[in-house]
């Protein structure tokens, strides 16, 4: 664990609870932040939500904007959460802002969560640092998410909405499409992904309640692969794009929906083209190359690729990039999957059995689930699985049965604890 990591989860409380009352009191000790950062993009939904902000920002980044950015979780350091001015914040200004935090939750005798404190931490960071926009993620939700105290952004953007957290948002697709749409505010336009119906129509109606114009993928405007590229289209242009540098079919939707964003910002054409062609977003269908796990499957003439998917949407997006790879070039297909205990793993699976892949189960540090246990799940959705106790051993049983392309998934947390040991860490 990186020192910024044990520090807060030494001070605060490591719970989800899903409140925005400490976190109005904590930000209002500070001065209100939220209330002084530059034009907010807000950025709420179930999968696709890094992904996005990391198009949108590799596009106004390459129409010479200056932006800050709040991303959860991290992958490798706790810095990576924060990005000033196209910059990770350093420790010694973060340790900073922290102790500013502490301070003043002592002085109002309250307390706040790892990721209240972690929040008004990156708004405090964004407010004193100048910038032309900000993207901030929504941590859980939308409605109750700490996030969720900024009151005007300049757009608010809902991408694809599924099941997920459901001890948090429940069962119900309308009842998390409601959460999401929490973040829907007065006269700030929302840009939103293309949606089941029941979860489109719950947005729907939250927006009409704050009256909150929208503009729908699949109504306003569209974006599909063709010819190697990306075409766009809405109500009044067409667009011919590179596709974007994300690996999965999924990521053309993202790109279609950060594309709508540019378009609204009024950014150039050009710009959005470098954006697709130079974003970058570890740990969504990355390829590793390096360290020891991509040294090893190089060695055996194998492809090594790393998805942080963790439910069941997320696994047919995985599913579909890596059919999409199986159609060009064939090859012996091995998963090693790690998940946290609290997710569905059966429907993980359920996504996956169509692969015929051999699964290879694997712990982490955290609350993850027994390898063993999750290999039973696996093997009650068709599929074959092995337990083992380390990444290494399941990658060193998958070269040995000479599995070709092989993919490490099942959550962020497994696909941080790989690339720092691969040491393909995040840039600067």
């Amino acid at each position: 664990m990186d020192p910024i990591s044990e520090r807060l989860r030494a001070r605060h409380p490591q719970r989800i609870d899903l409140s925005l009352e400490r976190m109005r009191a904590l930000c209002g000790a500070l001065g209100d932040p939220q209330n002084r950062l530059p034009p907010v993009i807000h950025v709420a939904g179930t999968n696709g939500k890094g992904s996005t902000v990391a198009l949108i920002r590799a596009i106004a980044e390459a129409a010479g904007l200056s932006v800050h950015a709040y991303t959860s979780p991290h992958l490798v350091r706790f810095n990576e959460r924060i990005r000033l001015a196209g910059r990770l914040i350093g420790d010694e200004a973060l340790n900073a802002i922290l102790d500013r935090i502490e301070a003043a939750i002592d002085r109002s005798g309250t307390e706040a969560t790892v990721f209240e404190s972690t929040t008004a931490a990156a708004f405090v960071a964004m407010s004193e640092t100048p910038a032309d926009l900000a993207i901030v993620e929504v941590g859980l939700g939308g409605v109750l998410d700490a996030t969720n105290v900024i009151e005007r952004p300049l757009l608010s953007v809902i991408t694809p909405v599924d099941l997920d957290h459901a001890e948090f948002l429940g069962t119900s697709l309308r009842g998390v499409a409601v959460e999401k749409a929490g973040i829907l505010k007065a006269g700030a336009r929302g840009l939103i992904a293309r949606q089941p119906e029941e979860a489109m129509a719950a947005i729907e109606v939250a927006a009409g309640a704050v009256r909150a114009p929208l503009t729908t993928m699949g109504v306003d405007f569209d974006a599909w692969a063709e010819r190697g590229g990306l075409a766009f289209q809405d109500q009044s242009r067409f667009l011919d794009l590179p596709a974007p540098a994300l690996a999965g079919p999924h990521q053309v939707a993202n790109a279609g929906l950060a594309v709508a964003v540019a378009l609204e910002l009024d950014l150039p054409e050009a710009a959005i083209a470098d954006g697709l062609r130079t974003v970058r977003w570890p740990a969504r269908m990355q390829r590793l190359t390096g360290g020891p796990y991509g040294e090893a499957a190089r060695a055996a003439d194998a492809e090594l690729w790393l998805d942080g998917g963790h439910n069941p949407h997320a696994a047919r997006a995985l599913a579909e990039a890596l059919a999409e790879r199986q159609a060009r070039a064939p090859r012996p297909l091995a998963l090693i999957v790690g998940m946290l205990g609290n997710k569905d793993a059966g429907g993980f699976f359920e996504a996956l059995k169509e692969t015929g892949a051999a699964v290879f189960t694997v712990p982490f540090e955290g609350a993850a689930a027994e390898p063993e246990a999750l290999a039973a799940v696996a093997r009650g959705h068709g599929l074959g699985a092995t337990a083992c106790g380390s990444v290494s051993e399941a990658l060193e049983r998958a070269l040995r049965l000479e599995a070709g392309r092989v993919a490490i998934c099942g959550s962020l947390y497994l696909a941080g604890e790989v690339l720092g040991a691969s040491r393909e860490t995040w840039p600067e």
